[in-house]
């Protein structure tokens, strides 16, 4: 045997992410952990919270769907998506003829997106992943993170 012969690197460990549930919530615990079970940001977000919405989890996720990926554009970010919608489910009064809530859906909205910024430098897939900078703001997982811990906040009248 050579002695310019070197060793395979070394299999990165599939199961290191779970590290990042270490100390978190329960919900943004589910929330990576849906994350990892291929969901994409914004469902991660949204199902985490399916029983405090009084949505079916499967309906939710197929809702949230096209807002992945930043809208498919990496554009707004999904897991900021999610933040909104939940905003909108909450805070909605659900009156078609004559609805009264969207100021109350949009200040619940604002908050959120606002929190967002302030911790990641913006509410954009592409500049949180620094496609065009090469300077990454957050990882997928952080976003999904962040916007789980902010909604929890809101839903606890924190934010």
């Amino acid at each position: 045997m050579s002695d310019n012969v070197q060793n395979p690197a070394p299999k990165p460990d599939p199961n290191a992410w779970k590290e990042l549930l270490v100390g978190k919530s329960e919900k943004v615990q589910k929330a990576i952990t849906n994350h990892h079970k291929k969901y994409n940001c914004a469902q991660a977000v949204a199902c985490a919270f399916a029983e405090e919405l009084g949505m079916d989890e499967k309906e939710l996720f197929r809702i949230m769907e096209g807002f992945g990926f930043g809208m498919g554009s990496m554009e707004t970010c999904g897991a900021v998506s999610a933040m909104t919608a939940i905003a909108g489910l909450k805070e909605s009064d659900g009156a078609i003829d004559a609805p009264a809530s969207k100021k109350a859906s949009y200040a619940a909205a604002k908050k959120m997106l606002k929190a967002f910024e302030e911790k990641n430098g913006s509410v954009v897939c592409r500049v949180i992943k620094g496609v065009d900078t090469k300077k990454v703001l957050r990882s997928c997982d952080g976003c999904v993170e962040d916007a789980t811990a902010i909604v929890e906040k809101y839903l606890k009248g924190e934010l």
